[in-house]
């Protein structure tokens, strides 16, 4: 289950996102569902479109499955998914 203490280790598809801060002023609130993760990208279904998002230049909100909200700086997220557990050590 993903809580805001492991969110960092868990799978983000599926997740509900919201962009709070990007240095692109037009991804600012930007929310949908991530439906895909590169090393540098968030995939995120945004109603009719897909949008790819760089993770370095975004603060995130996700929803999490207890109904918090979980802010999370994106450079935390740069790299491949599976590496992410690795630098929580």
């Amino acid at each position: 289950m993903i809580i805001r203490q492991n969110v960092l280790a868990q799978e983000l598809i599926g997740q509900p996102v919201m962009i709070l801060d990007s240095t692109d002023p037009s991804m600012k609130n930007m929310h949908g569902k991530i439906v895909y993760e590169t090393k540098n990208l968030l995939v995120i279904n945004k109603g009719q479109n897909i949008v790819k998002i760089p993770k370095s230049i975004v603060t995130i909100s996700l929803q999490l499955p207890d109904g918090e909200d979980c802010v999370i700086n994106g450079t935390d997220l740069v790299g491949r998914p599976e590496d992410r557990i690795q630098r929580l050590d």
